[in-house]
């Protein structure tokens, strides 16, 4: 790979490709890894057949030795899931690797924000964030506060119920009825997140049964989105 001169002048010959520094990154976090778990390169070979996706002991070695040049995506997925971690925490090792270089002809920055720019928790160079992830995150945030609302509606009901005396049923039916609030406003949150995902051409995330009843039985029914800041 061929890498030119940085803006101010730096010989990139002076620091390591970029490509090399991912590669021994991801092939230091395996072994620090492999290590901890107190696995042998023939017990991550194993693991990784046993996944579904072979990957021979030799290449495991000549990867961590650095004798191997490249690691395919796939593998790095494979290993991560025979490791019992994550593929991101082989390319960005939290905690162990205080600093990375994000992209060729740019300076290394700490590992976290590294990190995020490529998990899309931050905006890109731009200051653009993707429209779909960002609905996605929505659903997600969205749909725990629903089920959070209507477990704590459910407990309320209970303890109302089962109130020893007037006042404690007075408290839990007032709690009771704020949970509900919650649960009609995340509801609503919910429907509108699901009609964006929808409106920019995706396909909403499946949901649990208890919320079955979130989507209109026509799905392209206009649930109005952009109404979601009223509440």
């Amino acid at each position: 790979m061929t890498q030119h001169r940085f803006d101010d002048g730096t010989d990139p010959d002076d620091v390591p490709e970029w490509a090399d520094q991912v590669m021994t990154t991801v092939a230091r976090e395996v072994r620090r890894r492999r290590k901890e778990l107190g696995m042998s390169a023939q017990d991550l070979a194993d693991a990784c057949e046993e996944i579904g996706y072979p990957i021979p002991r030799n290449v495991i070695a000549n990867m961590e030795s650095g004798r191997r040049a490249t690691l395919p995506l796939v593998e790095a997925m494979v290993l991560a899931k025979a490791l019992r971690t994550y593929p991101i925490c082989l390319l960005y090792p939290l905690g162990y690797v205080d600093r990375v270089q994000r992209l060729p002809l740019q300076y290394s920055e700490p590992t976290w924000d590294a990190m995020h720019w490529f998990t899309g928790d931050s905006p890109d160079d731009f200051g653009m964030e993707d429209e779909m992830l960002r609905n996605f995150r929505a659903h997600a945030s969205h749909q725990r506060a629903l089920l959070a609302a209507n477990k704590g509606e459910k407990h309320e009901r209970w303890r109302a119920e089962k109130a020893a005396n007037p006042t404690e049923r007075e408290e839990a039916l007032q709690a009771h009825e704020e949970y509900a609030e919650r649960a009609a406003r995340a509801k609503y949150r919910l429907r509108s997140a699901r009609a964006f995902i929808r409106e920019d051409g995706g396909t909403p995330p499946p949901l649990p049964p208890e919320l079955a009843d979130i989507d209109p039985p026509d799905t392209g029914a206009d649930t109005n989105p952009t109404e979601e800041n009223d509440l």
